[in-house]
């Protein structure tokens, strides 16, 4: 079965009106004429099993029913089996009465995926990729980058389809290009935007054939390098790289980048330039239309223990350092959404806790800086 339709002003309006009574001011956010929730699940970690499958199909379910609706996810995670656990909640959802409207589904491509499994040794891995990608000419060796990454336009192609067939949509709302990053350990800044380009200009097909409504890169060092440094992306360029590949309209809307208490570069680091002036992420993005997404939230868990009081406290002093955590990202002025990786619902159940609490305050938040540079 197919689930059709996409995110819509309406449908995402709906949803926010289910927790009228019961979420926060400033839990949800309007955003490309889109409600999204401040807290997003995400499905990267896990063993590739059908227990972990089963455990992060409940906790997607349970976190929609608790006031989420970014769910976020990715071709090559556990080998395309958190896809399948997001539609097999998508699909549960919809007997719950959740409408396709009212969910904001993200998935993400640019790695090779295995599927179910990883094949057995080096020997193992080159068949896959031979007997999926190479035979039936969807790539050419030569296209892969630093041994895992291609965003060839047919490759993107093949990798959306697969992607809906995975989760048994018929539209995706954020399609990613994952980590382009990766294509800048082999070649050159110049060589890396060209290649962007094709890729945003296969993204303008998706979007006008209906398989995706936005698209944007997900990044874990671009846009935190600073300029100069081998990996870095300049929002600004990538986002006149869209405007040549599909106009003014065109759907590059969203960015993806890890922000939290010990990766706050995002707010700190003015390594972005927008219209001449040096600004950091953020900022730029707020000047450009472009929503941020917030990956790694908690760090997998490496900032959600043993927070000091001078971050609780301005923060609401909250029952657990994960929710402080979280907190201090959700409430990062221009960060939309904080996404969550979690596949369990007890996990669920105490870090949705933070649907009933308000963002910290703008003089609240400011008070984790006092003292110090910002």
């Amino acid at each position: 079965m197919t689930l059709a339709g996409h995110a819509t002003t309406e449908g995402t309006t709906t949803y926010r009106e289910r927790f009228r009574d019961s979420a926060a001011e400033g839990h949800f956010r309007f955003e490309q004429n889109l409600w999204l929730s401040s807290v997003g699940v995400g499905t990267y970690l896990g063993d590739p099993d059908e227990e972990t499958d089963n455990a992060y199909t409940e906790a997607i379910t349970r976190a929609v029913e608790l006031g989420v609706n970014v769910i976020d996810t990715a071709a090559n995670y556990r080998f395309q089996r958190s896809e399948r656990s997001v539609g097999e909640a998508l699909r549960n959802l919809k007997a719950a009465g959740f409408g396709r409207e009212e969910l904001v589904v993200c998935t993400k491509g640019g790695y090779l995926p295995f599927d179910t499994h990883p094949p057995a040794g080096q020997s193992g891995v080159r068949a896959y990729v031979e007997e999926t990608f190479v035979k039936p000419g969807v790539i050419q060796l030569s296209d892969i980058a630093a041994g895992s990454h291609c965003m060839t336009p047919r490759y993107l192609a093949h990798q959306v389809a697969q992607s809906l067939r995975n989760m048994g949509l018929g539209t995706v709302d954020v399609y990613y290009v994952h980590n382009p990053e990766t294509q800048l350990q082999v070649v050159a800044q110049d060589e890396f935007y060209t290649r962007l380009r094709d890729a945003f200009e296969q993204l303008e097909r998706e979007r006008a054939e209906g398989r995706l409504r936005f698209y944007g890169v997900a990044t874990w060092n671009g846009f935190r390098a600073q300029q100069g440094q081998r990996g870095y992306h300049s929002l600004e360029r990538i986002w006149q790289t869209a405007r040549e590949a599909g106009g003014d309209n065109h759907g590059f809307r969203f960015v993806q980048l890890p922000f939290n208490l010990a990766m706050p570069e995002a707010l700190v680091a003015e390594n972005h330039t927008h219209e001449g002036a040096q600004v950091s992420l953020l900022e730029a993005a707020k000047a450009l239309g472009v929503t941020v997404v917030a990956s790694a939230s908690i760090k997998q868990g490496q900032v959600a223990r043993g927070l000091p009081e001078r971050i609780r406290g301005p923060l609401g002093s909250l029952a657990t350092d994960a929710q402080t955590a979280i907190q201090f990202t959700r409430s990062t002025p221009g960060v939309t959404t904080a996404l969550v990786g979690m596949s369990s619902r007890a996990h669920v159940e105490e870090n949705l806790q933070l649907a009933r609490v308000p963002p910290a305050s703008a003089e609240d938040y400011g008070r984790l800086f006092t003292g110090s540079r910002q």
